[in-house]
Order: structure tokens, then C-alpha cells, then sequence
């Protein structure tokens, strides 16, 4: 292992625990796949296999954040669903072996939808478009998801869940906030006036973009996993739709603060809005109040990365970015207050 993946773990200790599960390590490969903003993502090579490793952050920008333990049991419940997703294959849920829980997932072929795209990808507007609805596809198979009959009646607490949630993200700002955030009190009085009916519960990735899905990377164009569920709940799935599109470009726009791929060649909001309400059953009529309230969300979630930079505790250039990032966010999220 290099210096960077010993600095996390302790590969002698991980060895140990391979083998007491069954899954023998005579040789033991660790490299680091990411890290630093969010959870650590490990390369695991043994005698059986290739396998990631996630364990949280080292430092949590919010005690309710990255919740491994929450993951790993959504991944027990959905083995038997059609829900793309890499497969669970063993799990610590203390912290003795490597000083934090962790789990031990399938390792995944394919890419991230991320730039630079692989070839064809990165140039054949079909299969750029063949993305964009495997990715709305592959959601809908999350929201139409039976959450009770898999295991996960006691996941979330669906009754109130939009009437919650200005205050939960504002209860979560109070414990870091550190400045004035130009139109944040605007946009969560426009979301506590226009907050919709939940049309129904549902299962809720909480984090659902193009970085946290895979894709094969042969054609036909197929979306082969959907990962990073820490984030998930029991809750209203068009906030999912909402959070999705909100990082959407479309021509004309204002840059979106997702740059991490070139937005040409994709299909509009409203057309993947569509394919998703006829997949799903659920209206798109306030999809508005989704984008809107997804962007307060990530606005609150990203002024906790930018305290942690402004009182010394990271140096991840993102983190410092959200002096101006955070912001755009918000005034994002009151420009589609008033345009959806």
C-alpha cells in the first residue's frame, strides 16, 4: 500500500478480518480511488477477488453526515430489488479494525459520468442522450421501490418530511454558520409558503446526480449501479428528481455549479421530467419546489465544507470555491422558485 491508504487503515489489521470472513488474503492490495471530501474509497485486491472499501471521511463536516452504518443496511435490504447497485459483501459496523466502520462492496467495472468522458461517449450525442435516460430510468426504479416490504418500515420518518425540512437544514446551518448568506432567508420563506403535498413516501437516494451512478463502459449504454447511499430515507422521491435536475444545464443558463462534465447533447428538464412521471406515477407539476429546496439543501450542506476551510480544518480547493459557490446556490435555487 502507498503512504496515503496506510495513513487510513491498518492494512494488517484489515488483513485479519478478510480471512475471519472467509475471504482469504494470503496477498493484500490496498490502493486509494478517492478521498477528502467525502467518503474514503479504497481498491481491494485478495486471493478472492477485486472489492472497494468505503469508510467515512476523516473529519465529518456534521455529526448527522455520512452515515456509513445507514448504508450498509439499505444495501442488506436492497439485494433482492431490481435497484442497480453495487453488491454488499461483508461489512464492520464498529470501529476496532481500521478506526472507523466500513464496507466491503463488489468491485464495480465502468466509469462515473464524469470528464473526460470514455470514447464514445464523449463525442456520440445518442449515447450521450442514452445516459441522461438510463439515469432518470434508473431512478424511478428507486422511487416505485416497496421500502416496507424490503426491510425498511423503521429507515426514515416519512410523515412531515417536506414540512421538516426547511428547519432541519437551517437547525444544521446554526451549528456552523459563520456569515450572512445573501437570499437564504428569501428562499426559506418561499419553500416554507409553497411547500406541496407529498404525493407519496418513498425511498430517497438523497444524493442522486450523474457522479453516483456507473455506467458500462461498452454500448449499449447502460446504467449498471447507482452508489454512495449514505445519504438515503424514507421521504418524498421527487425530492430526488428535484435534486437531479437542479444541477442540470441547459443552453442559455448560467453556468451550473456542477462542472465535473460538459452539459451539451443531453435532453431538457422537462423531457426527463416527463419520463419519470410516467414511469413512476407521480407529478411533476411542482417540480419547481424540489429544485428550489434541493439547492437550499446542498447550499447548507456546502457552507459546512467552507467553515471547516475558513477556520483551518481542510484545504480541499472546492471547499475554499463555496466563499462564491454557496451563494450561486442559493439565488439558483430562488431562480427555480420562480421559473418551474
Amino acid at each position: 500500500m502507498n503512504d496515503a491508504a496506510t495513513a487510513t487503515l491498518d492494512a494488517t489489521a484489515l488483513q485479519t478480518w478478510l480471512n475471519d470472513q472467509g475471504i482469504t488474503a494470503t496477498s493484500l492490495v490496498v490502493k486509494p480511488v478517492t478521498g477528502g471530501a467525502s467518503n474514503l474509497i479504497y481498491f481491494v485486491q485478495t486471493d478472492h477477488g477485486a472489492y472497494a472499501l468505503r469508510r467515512p471521511p476523516l473529519v465529518s463536516n456534521d455529526p448527522t453526515s455520512n452515515n456509513l452504518l445507514r448504508e450498509i443496511s439499505l444495501l442488506r435490504a436492497l439485494a433482492g430489488t431490481n435497484i442497480p447497485h453495487t453488491r454488499l459483501v461483508a461489512a464492520c459496523e464498529s470501529a476496532d479494525v481500521i478506526g472507523a466502520p466500513f464496507e466491503l462492496l463488489e468491485w464495480h467495472a465502468g466509469f462515473t459520468a464524469k470528464d473526460p468522458l470514455p470514447s464514445p461517449f464523449d463525442r456520440d450525442p445518442s449515447a450521450r442522450q442514452a445516459m441522461a435516460f438510463e439515469l432518470v430510468d434508473a431512478l424511478s426504479t428507486v422511487s416505485n421501490a416497496d421500502w416496507r416490504a424490503i426491510g425498511l418500515e423503521s429507515f426514515g420518518k416519512p410523515e412531515g418530511f417536506l414540512e421538516r425540512q426547511v428547519d432541519r437544514w437551517l437547525g444544521q446551518l446554526d451549528r456552523y454558520r459563520t456569515r450572512d448568506i445573501a437570499g437564504l432567508d428569501d428562499l426559506a420563506a418561499w419553500l416554507r409558503a409553497n411547500t406541496p403535498t407529498m404525493q407519496r413516501a418513498g425511498l430517497v437516494h438523497g444524493d442522486y446526480q450523474f457522479i453516483n451512478v456507473m455506467y458500462d463502459a461498452t454500448l449499449p449504454v447502460k446504467l449498471s449501479a447507482i452508489v454512495d447511499w449514505e445519504s438515503a430515507t424514507i421521504g418524498d422521491p421527487l425530492l430526488d428528481l428535484g435534486w437531479m435536475l437542479s444541477s442540470w444545464q441547459e443552453p442559455g443558463e448560467p453556468e451550473t455549479f456542477a462542472t465535473y462534465i460538459g452539459w451539451h447533447d443531453f435532453p431538457s428538464r422537462r423531457l426527463l421530467a416527463e419520463r419519470y412521471e410516467n414511469a413512476t406515477g407521480l407529478s411533476v407539476e411542482k417540480l419547481g419546489y424540489y429544485m428550489a429546496l434541493s439547492m437550499f439543501k446542498l447550499g447548507v450542506i456546502m457552507e459546512g465544507a467552507y467553515t471547516r476551510f475558513v477556520k483551518g480544518r481542510s484545504t480541499h480547493p472546492a471547499h475554499a470555491q463555496m466563499e462564491t459557490g454557496v451563494p450561486m446556490m442559493i439565488q439558483r435555487g430562488l431562480d427555480f422558485s420562480q421559473k418551474y
